[in-house]
């Protein structure tokens, strides 16, 4: 059985990236919903259902014991549901890995911390409570960004360094010592938001601690990670290839990559 990996788009497959890099003896399976991305912006009730689809691509026609949820959004508004109403009903053996337990973890070794992500995350305000559970003296900032994905995802590189350099203006006040990339997209500027950071501001960004979070995940599952495969295959499942998409994911896993076009719902 295999390693699935969920997200709507570039994002996930630089997370994918980091997580085959500590862990490269597993079989992947990557599904980007890149023709009905940015989930950001849409319902609570949408991207559930789109979730839902993905994993039952994952874990039904993939053959996938675990799923990573590569996506906060989903993470934020979905995840829990589908292992409380989805995954018993349908894929009781199966398990879902999402962003927002591990990164809070990260988050509350400060004491101020600025959020950035997208509508959806923001509005579901699952950091702060998650957050405040685990340590109620971490006080946290959050700002929606929902121009960052869309810019990622059609190479606005033209446009990404005025929309950081505007959005990050409102956590100069807030004395912040750490800012979370809230989004899975996020680390692949992480060099353009250093730019606007002061130096002692630390970056929370999902691609430096997931793969150590899923290796320790695995050792306190033995029965799941032993039954799962491992020769180093991974397959690339997109909704739908777009030029850019198809150029990074090619200087990122090599040239020979083959993505291949599927259909959800």
């Amino acid at each position: 059985m295999k390693i699935g990996i969920f997200d709507s788009g570039l994002g996930g497959l630089w997370t994918m990236k980091s997580i085959v890099k500590e862990l490269p003896d597993y079989d992947y399976v990557y599904l980007g919903d890149t023709k009905r991305l940015p989930y950001g912006n849409r319902s609570h009730e949408t991207v559930y259902e789109f979730l839902c689809e993905g994993l039952t691509y994952l874990l039904k026609e993939k053959d996938c014991k675990i799923v990573v949820v590569a996506c906060n959004t989903a993470s934020a508004e979905a995840v829990s549901r589908a292992r409380r109403e989805f995954l018993p009903k349908k894929f009781p053996d199966r398990y879902v890995f999402g962003m927002i337990l591990p990164t809070a973890e990260e988050a509350v070794q400060f004491r101020r911390v600025g959020i950035i992500a997208t509508r959806g995350t923001i509005s579901s305000n699952v950091y702060p409570k998650v957050i405040k559970k685990l340590n109620p003296k971490t006080k946290v900032f959050q700002l929606a960004t929902p121009l960052l994905v869309p810019l990622i995802e059609n190479d606005g590189s033209t446009f990404i360094t005025e929309a950081v350099r505007d959005y990050l203006k409102p956590f100069a006040t807030k004395k912040i010592d750490a800012l979370v990339l809230g989004c899975t997209h996020y680390p692949i500027i992480k060099r353009t938001i250093r730019k606007f950071l002061p130096k002692n501001v630390a970056i929370i960004s999902q691609d430096e601690f997931i793969p150590d979070r899923i290796l320790l995940w695995l050792a306190d599952h033995p029965s799941v990670e032993t039954g799962l495969s491992k020769n180093k295959k991974r397959e690339f499942l997109v909704t739908d290839i777009t030029p850019h998409f198809k150029k990074l994911a090619k200087v990122w896993f090599g040239k020979n990559l083959k993505l291949t076009k599927v259909s959800l719902g």
